[in-house]
């Protein structure tokens, strides 16, 4: 997203004629707008950190705690539970959603964030929005029966459905620019790198 007061060559700015002081979609135009500017002036103001802590609960229960979250060097504090389970036919209790299930969320609410945003900057008032997204996991690469089968997805599809009022070369625009900057979309679309470490007490 972006102001009509910045430009980056190769990446054109999405229109922002909405008149300030506008809730569009439910998101405030202004206070975005003023938090785009910031950042573009002062790139430190968008340096975001991110943490949980997950604990085990027994079986296939555990959750997972947000204290806080770090945005422009301060920190925020945050208190949220996430609980996660797995079905019955994987040795769980089905109590919660389990972690495919919350990364598949996290995928879509991630974007879901995105378009609303944007389509409240270019002036687009949303009637529905949803997003289906779905993958196949090989069991046999889990449970380690066959070492040439991958653990996880060979791929996921999506499929965004919008209406409001705009055009569809409209939401074309918008669709295009989430998927250039949505995080979770690119944390998930490509191989970043995870650094471990394991402590035993």
């Amino acid at each position: 997203m972006s102001t009509n007061t910045q430009k980056k060559e190769g990446n054109p700015i999405m229109n922002t004629t909405v008149s300030p002081n506008t809730i569009v979609n439910g998101i405030d135009t202004e206070f975005l707008r003023g938090a785009i500017q910031a950042i573009t002036e002062d790139p430190a103001r968008g340096q975001t950190n991110w943490k949980v802590r997950t604990t085990w609960k027994g079986g296939t229960r555990n959750d997972t705690h947000v204290t806080e979250y770090s945005i422009g060097g301060e920190k925020v504090k945050k208190d949220f539970t996430i609980r996660i389970d797995e079905p019955l036919e994987l040795g769980g209790t089905n109590q919660h959603a389990n972690p495919q299930e919350y990364l598949l969320a996290a995928l879509n609410s991630c974007m879901m964030v995105g378009y609303a945003a944007v389509c409240a900057l270019e002036g687009i008032t949303l009637e529905e929005m949803y997003l289906e997204t779905e993958g196949d996991i090989d069991l046999r690469g889990f449970l380690g029966i066959d070492e040439n089968v991958k653990p996880g997805y060979d791929s996921l599809k999506y499929t965004v459905h919008l209406k409001g009022d705009a055009t569809s070369a409209q939401f074309q625009k918008v669709h295009e620019f989430v998927m250039r900057t949505s995080p979770n979309r690119f944390n998930v679309a490509s191989a970043i790198t995870l650094n471990t470490r394991l402590v035993v007490d």
